[in-house]
């Protein structure tokens, strides 16, 4: 009991003043901590260490020093590399790659070049085919050489084993799948690359050009551009691994090959590999294999003389002619230009001759030859035709790429003459600058009227003009007409895939330069055109597109959702995964530019039907991820809405928002606290005094989250929703409320459970319950009792849990709870609180500091005190002792700070609990000496000279 009867009293005022820092007058001067320091360099200086040298730095205001330089004792560390280098060697260096660097950016691919790679992906997954394929496979048997041999001997046997290759030591495997052959050739890759590594040179030429032969096979047409993807690869490889094997032989012990090297740094050695490969290849006796493998190695012509790539692609370009087969000659031409652009992009000319050549050999298309092939293999022209794009779309890439507007003008030009041909007018279009497409879109749609229908498609043409009018503008005055002229096409398409991919394409040029007018004109053309026969299941990714567009150019929500045919089109998104997805789009969109709060009506009741749509899509499998991401959309949207002044519509929004979300847990915890900051809001409008009609909109409040706390799953979730709760009801005077909120905290504390939940890996509870209930303490000083209850009743109720409560053994989570309690009683002894609640009458107003209250009070931390020492008494064993050691000191400062140490007893107990936490040397001496000082130092204050004899008893033992 001497504990609360000699309670310090406490002046909240005078030790708050007394904690303030001490203000004291200071006189910048020039100096502001602000102000951006001026570093300018002095000089330089030698450093310790040998022959390195620095710049210090000093500050423009020389009586501060800069505190990052001061640390670094002026050796700043980038100036150390800058004074080590010769200034003279380094400009001149610096100065030479820089005239160098600008006169190869000229003519170098820069990053604004589309990669092959890029299109790899699309090609494979565009040309397929489901009939059987066949491939030659070469048997790679090694002939067994005698050792010894002579040089001659092991020539003649490598002629031999080419040969082989072409007489027949092949077997050819039919009748597989494209998945088998695509594997395969995956396998004759790997080969490559092993045989390579253990140095088997003439198996990896044989695979190379057993790989190249099969460009020749046209027998699946459909699948040939996949086939040239997958086998140019192969190519590919096999030319950086022959670059690299020349390039390792000109390494020097001493030196290595610089990027620009010239062929006269290149040793005799290297040049005589180069040439050997070069022969080896101009051996082959078929001209697909020959030219597909010279081209692959075409960059090692770098070793042998400067002007040897120049030399040889026109050459190659030549050697195209004698290839038949159109198509095959096309993709030849374009594997050529994609070797070319990588070795020697400034090479124009040749990349033009190679176009001008195929110009001139275009009407092959058209043959007998041709025609009679696709007879045989039941291909249509159109489909014929469109293996043609990716090949031609490349070397006009290549050509066009920086070119002046004069040539690709000519192009254009040369296009007409051939009688608009629609092919190539696709490809120019695919190639050719969008800014350059852009200015003369009326030209190129009076080129594609003149098109032959028979061909290539129209609509085609019309989706490679809209994705340029997406990527650049056209002229003005054009605009209207130029969406009249493609619609005009686009609409009238009966196939409905075809359809939707030239609309996804417009929509975007319709977004970007009309109203909603036009916009819902188009969606309800779509919506017309993929509703029959349900036609809108096979194009999702489409439609997806098509909303992402709208939502991308329209994102004032009102204005979207004044479009008539919007809503109608988001019911095509008849599967749920993909209707759940735009649903998620459009939110994102929404939070992402929806810059004020919105009451509109029609925004509201689209956009629940929205959440509500994302919301009823969680199920038992749905992953806590995806569930994490609904709920922060719709809490998104929830905050998003404010009736302004209007709080009894803004509840209704809430009432009805839970009952549509009851789903996901996190919606309905921004419920609560949503309807807690509108009850705060109330308060705050009505300056605390609530009229009857406010007073009773609060608790209408209240009883929203009263209701709904309970169906939260997460404990600490719910404990401290009860907590919040019931501060706010105590802000707003609605005290029985308030008490039903903290009881309801009280009873839920014994089913806290020993772990819980973290980030998906399991914790102890007992740190969050702590802090749970250190925060709860907090409140309930200001908490008023009950009139019909007894006194202190929640504090009561709580310590009772807190007793029955099932701690851990090695936990004293239990002790730290109850010195707090200690914390809470001292504090409710005092006259007046250090808080209050506006409004709200505490203890210290209702009982006025009664005896008879204190004595309650009294009683309780006599309890209190009793389980605290008897907690440290159970601590007396060997491996508990630093335990025993940490608690008593805890509860030693608790009595120092809380407690009035005049009375000898109380003053008695905070020294053997000073002895007790040194006595097995456990206390940490750096903290018993800065305690004693702190005792000290109070001792000096008014009214605290017991401090100085109570310093005396207490003595400092050292570990020993």
């Amino acid at each position: 009991s001497f504990f609360l009867r000699h309670a310090r009293s406490r002046n909240y005022v005078s030790e708050s003043e007394m904690c303030k820092l001490e203000s004291v007058p200071l006189d910048f001067g020039d100096y502001h901590p602000l102000k951006p320091i001026t570093v300018t360099e002095s000089k330089t200086k030698k450093m310790n260490r040998k022959g390195s040298t620095s710049s210090t730095s000093s500050s423009s205001s020389s009586s501060v020093m800069d505190p990052l330089s001061s640390v670094l004792d002026g050796t700043d560390p980038l100036s150390l590399f800058a004074a080590a280098a010769d200034p003279v060697t380094t400009t001149a260096t610096m100065d030479s790659t820089r005239k160098k660097r600008d006169k190869d950016d000229s003519s170098a691919v820069g990053s604004d070049f589309e990669p092959w790679s890029s299109k790899r992906g699309e090609i494979l997954s565009r040309y397929t085919t489901t009939e059987k394929l066949s491939i030659v496979s070469g048997s790679f048997s090694r002939k067994a050489t005698t050792t010894g041999s002579a040089v001659s001997e092991k020539v003649r046997t490598r002629l031999e084993e080419l040969d082989d290759l072409e007489e027949g030591s092949q077997k050819e495997l039919l009748n597989l799948t494209q998945q088998d052959y695509m594997n395969r050739i995956e396998e004759l890759n790997q080969s490559l690359k092993d045989a390579w590594s253990s140095d088997q040179k003439v198996k990896a030429l044989k695979i190379v050009i057993q790989c190249s032969k099969l460009l020749s096979d046209t027998t699946v047409i459909q699948f040939y551009p996949s086939k040239f993807v997958l086998i140019t690869d192969i190519l590919d490889t096999f030319g950086k691994l022959v670059y690299e094997r020349i390039l390792s032989m000109c390494v020097d012990s001493r030196v290595s090959l610089l990027d620009n090297f010239s062929p006269e740094s290149v040793n005799d050695t290297a040049k005589e590999t180069c040439l050997n490969w070069f022969f080896k290849i101009a051996s082959i006796r078929e001209l697909i294999p020959r030219f597909y493998v010279e081209a692959a190695i075409l960059k090692c012509n770098k070793f042998l003389s400067k002007t040897g790539i120049s030399e040889c692609l026109p050459r190659l370009t030549s050697i195209i002619r004698g290839i038949g087969d159109p198509l095959v000659a096309v993709y030849a031409r374009a594997y050529l230009c994609r070797v070319g652009m990588e070795v020697a992009p400034q090479l124009k000319e040749s990349l033009n001759k190679n176009f001008f050549d195929f110009l001139l050999t275009f009407k092959q298309i058209h043959g007998d030859t041709v025609q009679n092939q696709l007879v045989v293999q039941c291909v249509e022209i159109p489909l014929y035709l469109t293996l043609y794009s990716p090949a031609i779309d490349w070397i006009l890439q290549c050509i066009a790429y920086r070119a002046p507007e004069v040539l690709l003008t000519e192009m254009m030009e040369r296009c007409r003459k051939l009688g608009n041909n629609a092919l190539l007018l696709n490809s120019v279009m695919s190639a050719f600058r969008a800014e350059f497409i852009a200015a003369r879109s009326m030209d190129f749609i009076g080129m594609i009227k003149e098109c032959d229908e028979s061909g290539f498609p129209k609509h085609l043409l019309f989706r490679s003009l809209g994705l340029n009018l997406a990527l650049a503008d056209p002229p003005e005055n054009d605009r209207l007409q130029i969406l009249n002229e493609a619609w005009k096409v686009i609409t009238k398409l009966k196939n409905p895939q075809d359809y939707i991919n030239c609309a996804e394409v417009w929509v975007e040029y319709t977004c970007r330069h009309f109203t909603n007018r036009e916009i819902n004109t188009v969606l309800a053309d779509v919506i017309k055109h993929m509703t029959p026969d349900r036609a809108f299941e096979d194009a999702y990714p489409q439609l997806q597109s098509i909303i992402q567009k709208v939502i991308t150019y329209i994102y004032d929500f009102s204005l979207l959702f004044s479009v008539e045919k919007f809503l109608p089109f988001l019911d095509m998104f008849q599967k749920e995964s993909v209707r759940v997805e735009v649903c998620k789009c459009i939110m994102e969109s929404f939070i992402k530019h929806q810059q004020e709060s919105t009451k509109d009506p029609v925004i509201l009741n689209a956009l629940l039907h929205i959440c509500k749509t994302m919301h009823d899509s969680v199920n038992a499998l749905t992953l806590e991820d995806e569930k994490r991401m609904l709920a922060a959309l719709i809490n998104g949207f929830i905050k998003m809405v404010s009736f302004g002044r209007d709080f009894e519509q803004q509840l209704s929004f809430y009432v009805e928002a839970r009952s549509m979300f009851c789903n996901l847990e996190p919606v309905l915890v921004q419920l609560i606290h949503s309807v807690n900051q509108l009850a705060m809001e109330t308060r705050k409008v009505m300056k605390g005094n609530h009229s009857r009609k406010t007073a009773a909109f609060v608790r209408a409040c209240v009883a929203f989250c009263f209701i709904t706390i309970p169906s939260l799953s997460s404990i600490f979730t719910r404990l401290n929703l009860y907590l919040h709760s019931g501060q706010v009801a105590l802000a707003n005077q609605c005290l029985s409320q308030a008490d039903a909120f903290f009881k309801a905290a009280v009873s839920l504390v014994p089913e806290v459970p020993k772990m819980i939940s973290v980030d998906g890996k399991m914790r102890p509870s007992d740190a969050f319950l702590l802090e749970f209930l250190c925060n709860f303490f907090s409140t309930l000083l200001v908490v008023p009792d009950h009139p019909e209850q007894g006194v202190l009743f929640l504090v009561r109720g709580l310590l009772n849990v807190i007793q029955d409560y099932t701690w851990e053994d090695n936990s004293d989570d239990k002790v730290r709870i109850y010195t707090n309690v200690l914390h809470l009683l001292s504090a409710m002894t005092q006259e007046a609180y250090i808080y209050h609640v506006d409004k709200v009458d505490s203890n210290d107003t209702l009982y006025g500091g009664d005896s008879k209250f204190l004595t309650e009070i009294n009683k309780l931390c006599e309890t209190v005190i009793a389980q605290i020492l008897d907690h440290l008494k159970t601590l007396g064993k060997e491996e508990t002792l630093k335990r025993q050691s940490q608690l008593a000191l805890y509860f030693f400062n608790t009595i120092l700070a809380h407690g009035d140490l005049r009375n000898n007893k109380l003053n008695q107990l905070s020294v053997n609990l000073w002895n007790l936490a040194q006595k097995h040397g456990f206390a940490d001496t750096k903290t018993m000496v800065k305690t004693l000082e702190y005792i000290k130092r109070r001792s000096k204050q008014p009214e605290m000279s017991h401090f100085t004899d109570l310093a005396l008893r207490l003595p400092l033992q050292s570990r020993t």
